[in-house]
């Protein structure tokens, strides 16, 4: 466990330095003032700063959503415990695991220092604090409340997380057994047809059609393969750039939504976002208008965004919150009616955090239900292009053995 030296100020006014062992530095500083001290600075000793630095050195890359929750609950722990803004974002930049975020919270440090708000600090680093996050970090500087909106980003952000890992690990099987399927398919058109092929060729006569298709494919891959490579990196090249524009984003994404067994999923998962997304915002106290254009934002999927987009141009109007959503055709009823309740009442905020958990739990139940769905549809797929490809090459020898015996 790490050794950690303190300096603390006792009650009667006493500097105290000492020594003590704990996970990370929000250990030390409850153990702090469960003693009666306030802590004024927390380092942890020479020798494990120094195994921190060379552990730091080899984890670089891009900052995920994983090392954003722990850096706000983190951060959250010790402004609640009292210690000062520039000595948490010190610490935090010292024990930060990823070294890419670790030097985001140095110059974040050093722009506070420089009299820079925390919010306009970050603001420096979009590719890091989203706008759903400053938003809420600037509503917890307006409300002097920032350790309990650290803890709000946080759990949101732990879930979205949580959601996201769901909606990969169902995605991953299919996609991993069809790479497979299709590098098994190669292989028996490239190595096992050709040698079928030479003896249909000895044999003479019409070839039955599926032997037909399968000699025609086996040939394709064999001679044309560059042919066949430009066209599925062409077609990747265009869906990938048309997916950039604004309507080929869109159709792309009403197809993900009519998708049969993974449309439903994808659907929960982006109405849990959106409720959950907005519930926090309006939570916070962030205006409606501006919580309603961060939420579309961050809603990754253009038909949501542009319902979204509706719902507030109608607020400015002077018109209700649900309409648009109803007239969207994206929502299900229950959502709609559930939001229209909580506008009328005046219990907006709950209404939501009560919808994004309960499609949360519909999106787990999904996923289970799906795994052990799509394992014998896979198989049952995998069996057909295989089998077909086997049995048309035994047809040919089957007609020779019936004109033998005729």
């Amino acid at each position: 466990m790490p050794l950690f030296q303190y300096v603390a100020r006792s009650g009667d006014g006493r500097t105290i330095n000492g020594t003590a062992e704990a996970a990370d530095q929000g250990s030390v500083v409850r153990m702090l003032r469960e003693k009666g001290l306030t802590p004024t600075q927390i380092k942890e000793t020479a020798a494990k700063a120094k195994a921190k630095a060379k552990k730091n050195k080899g984890k670089g890359g891009r900052v995920k959503l994983d090392d954003m929750v722990i850096l706000s609950q983190q951060m959250a722990v010790m402004i609640r415990a009292g210690l000062p803004l520039i000595e948490v974002l010190d610490i935090l930049a010292e024990q930060t695991e990823r070294r890419s975020l670790a030097n985001i919270m140095r110059q974040i440090e050093k722009d506070v220092e420089a009299g820079n708000s925390l919010t306009e600090a970050m603001s420096k680093h979009a590719n890091v604090f989203s706008q759903f996050y400053l938003s809420m970090v600037r509503a917890g500087e307006a409300s002097g409340m920032l350790d309990t909106i650290l803890d709000q980003v946080a759990t949101y952000m732990e879930r979205i997380a949580s959601l996201q890992r769901k909606i990969k690990s169902a995605i991953m099987y299919p996609v991993t057994v069809t790479l497979i399927a299709t590098g098994i398919t190669i292989f028996l058109l490239v190595n096992v047809v050709p040698v079928f092929q030479g003896i249909f060729e000895g044999l003479g006569g019409d070839l039955p059609w599926p032997t037909q298709i399968t000699v025609a494919a086996s040939n394709i891959i064999q001679k044309q393969w560059w042919l066949v490579g430009l066209i599925v990196i062409g077609l990747f090249v265009f869906m990938h750039n048309w997916g950039k524009t604004k309507s080929g984003r869109l159709l792309i994404d009403k197809v993900y939504l009519k998708m049969p067994l993974f449309g439903p999923l994808i659907l929960k998962s982006a109405v849990a976002k959106f409720c959950r997304t907005l519930g926090t915002l309006i939570r916070s106290g962030v205006n409606i208008l501006y919580a309603l254009e961060i939420t579309a934002k961050t809603a990754n999927n253009a038909v949501i965004e542009a319902a979204v987009m509706r719902t507030r141009a109608s607020i400015q109007a002077g018109e209700s919150l649900t309409k648009p959503l109803v007239e969207a055709d994206v929502f299900p009823p229950m959502v709609t009616r559930m939001i229209d309740v909580g506008e009328r009442t005046g219990a907006l905020e709950g209404m939501l955090v009560k919808i994004a958990d309960f499609y949360e739990d519909q999106v787990n139940a999904m996923v289970a239900g799906l795994t052990s769905l799509i394992e014998p549809l896979l198989i049952v797929g995998l069996g057909l292009v295989v089998g077909f490809i086997v049995i048309s090459m035994f047809l040919p020898m089957f007609k020779m053995i019936e004109m033998i015996a005729s």
